[in-house]
């Protein structure tokens, strides 16, 4: 017997050798074909870069061979870094003549993005360099960004969505009442409609009156630009939304001027070496994005000596990180304070740019990442960055900045906050049959319990907490931004502002980029050379190795693939149990149909 268990025990042995070995085999060749796939490339003459508007586009770009290997352009997300690197050394480079961009599935993007990408474009174009675009179907932030070319090209049984913008909230109320849960929510702001979905069964007049005016004036932001690309008056654009342009010919598409060219995909090149000059396709190179972005970031970064640090802030603003399928980028509270606590004293640093996208989230998070910017703001310059949204808990870590830049499509403000404690008593006792008996030495020891409503002293603690949390929260507002604390109380409520109106009301100092932050910040630290490294690091590939084996990113790619646009909903509703404590918080899971 003992021999038995010898021989089993060394074959067991064996199979782990054998699997550990194929294992390091395996890493060692997903390494070597993303080192062949991140190899440089030179540019050569004549050269074009295509951008190809599918998928996403996120705030960063994932250095990650499985997307590629698994090739599904349903899934595929791109980075807005690696998207602008690659348009601006496109801009600055000679050999690289025009860009294509080349319109595909391309949706949940927000419009600040896109407009930083349309800015960016106009740019190119002011060096006399072209653009031609071409979809077989237009989205209507796809057309919003191809509309800046020379030369737009729609296939002969082509689609452009042209429709104006929508934004739908989903409201869970009568779902909850009917499984019997009941969300107790304390709050402060008119606006905050962050728990509306819990409370109505429809909009709020408050609410209704703050989407439409930051919808009106996103949309105005993109009939305006388009408008000037087209040569079509505002009124028209409008008037052709009204008309269902999805369902329109292409020869009406010409005929109204949003398309210059109907042509089939494979007579687009021509186009593109009739616009360079040459006599056919052979006769030119392309690029890709992942090309540009590459060469631009392995240049010198200068010898200075002098760094300016871009540090990225995107997510939901958590104070721990929560370990489950969901991969969506978060703004850990405990690992930002220790990067920025870094930053501020690394004597290297001359200022930091923080890159702010996010919705908020949790209040004491967000606090403790202010008392970190107010830390480096004492020892050197910090500029914000605004991407597509620096609100509620997103805009008390900017608020303390130096300066702030945003988009003017740029969701922010929302400057307000509460608490949600569900009461399951229904569901629980009635429904489920199961009943609870409490002992308690003291008031309010079984505070928060799921299976009973607040007390009416309960409640108004609740309720006291809350408004403590509001007059913290405005008075950082106001010393950040040196204003009253008053008047930051009449812009706040809880309200979204666009960029372009939050300028006006003073809650940003200037319209503007990531390139136009990062040059506010060596103007204050009086730097006119520095270095530009971006924080925190990328996960490495051996990171995404044990993200892909714990399943992870799998599951929750293949639940974005099949819930689509209801994912952001699913979400909303599966976070609801981890929202500790009081937050500051955008209803970021907002449907926003562009």
């Amino acid at each position: 017997m003992k021999q038995f268990f010898k021989y089993v025990c060394a074959t067991v042995v064996g199979i782990f050798v054998v699997v550990a070995i194929l294992s390091i085999l395996s890493v060692l060749s997903l390494v070597g074909m993303a080192s062949m796939g991140n190899s440089l490339t030179s540019v050569k003459d004549n050269s074009v870069l295509v951008v190809q508007l599918q998928g996403t586009i996120n705030e960063r770009s994932e250095d990650n061979p499985f997307a590629d290997l698994m090739g599904s352009t349903a899934l595929k997300q791109q980075g807005l870094d690696d998207i602008l690197a690659a348009i601006e050394h496109a801009r600055t480079e000679p050999k690289v003549k025009g860009i294509y961009l080349e319109a595909g599935t391309f949706t949940g993007t927000m419009p600040a993005s896109l407009q930083a990408i349309r800015k960016a474009l106009v740019d190119f174009k002011k060096e006399g360099k072209f653009i031609v675009a071409y979809g077989d179907a237009y989205t209507q932030g796809a057309y919003y960004l191809c509309s800046v070319a020379d030369t737009v090209v729609v296939n002969p049984q082509g689609m452009i969505d042209w429709s104006g913008l929508s934004s739908t909230v989903t409201y869970y109320k009568d779902l909850l009442e009917k499984v019997g849960v009941e969300m107790q929510v304390v709050k402060v702001g008119t606006y905050k409609s962050a728990v509306e979905p819990f409370l109505l069964s429809e909009m709020s007049d408050a609410n209704r009156e703050q989407i439409e005016t930051y919808d009106n004036e996103i949309w105005g932001e993109m009939t305006k630009a388009v408008g000037k690309s087209r040569g079509i008056s505002v009124e028209k654009l409008n008037e052709l939304a009204d008309s269902m342009m999805l369902f329109k010919s292409a020869d009406l598409y010409k005929k109204e001027k949003l398309v210059d060219k109907i042509a089939y995909s494979d007579e687009v090149p021509q186009t593109i070496a009739a616009m360079m000059k040459v006599d056919s396709p052979e006769d030119y190179n392309t690029l890709t994005v992942k090309d540009l972005a590459g060469i631009a970031s392995s240049e010198p970064k200068g010898t200075s000596g002098n760094v300016v640090a871009v540090y990225y802030a995107v997510g939901s603003i958590v104070e721990e990180s929560a370990s489950d399928f969901n991969t969506e980028p978060q703004i850990v509270g405990k690992k930002v304070i220790k990067d920025l606590e870094k930053l501020a004293n690394d004597d290297d640093v001359k200022a930091v740019v923080l890159r702010v996208n996010s919705g908020g989230g949790s209040a004491y998070a967000s606090e403790q990442i202010w008392h970190q910017v107010m830390n480096i703001k004492a020892k050197k310059p910090i500029v914000v960055s605004m991407g597509d949204m620096a609100a509620s808990g997103g805009y008390y870590i900017s608020c303390a900045a130096n300066y702030i830049y945003a988009e003017p499509t740029t969701i922010t403000g929302s400057i307000g906050i509460f608490g949600m404690f569900p009461n399951a008593g229904q569901l629980l006792n009635d429904k489920l049959g199961i009943h609870f008996s409490t002992v308690k030495t003291n008031q309010y020891s079984d505070f928060g319990s799921i299976d009973r409503p607040f007390t009416e002293q309960e409640r108004a603690l609740a309720q006291r907490y809350i408004n403590q949390g509001y007059e913290l929260f405005t008075q950082r507002c106001a010393d950040g931004r040196k204003k009253k604390q008053d008047n930051i109380k009449q812009i706040g409520e809880g309200r979204v502002w666009t960029g372009l109106h939050a300028k006006q009301i003073g809650l940003v100092d200037e319209l503007g980029g990531l390139n136009e932050a990062i040059a506010k910040a060596k103007q204050l630290a009086k730097v006119d050379e520095a270095t530009v490294i971006n924080y925190p690091a990328k996960s490495n590939l051996f990171d995404q190795l044990l993200e892909e084996a714990q399943g992870t990113s799998y599951a929750d790619k293949q639940l974005k693939q099949t819930l689509g646009e209801y994912y952001p909903t699913f979400m909303q509703m599966k976070n609801v149990g981890q929202k500790t404590g009081i937050q500051a918080s955008l209803p970021y899971y907002l449907m926003f149909k562009l």
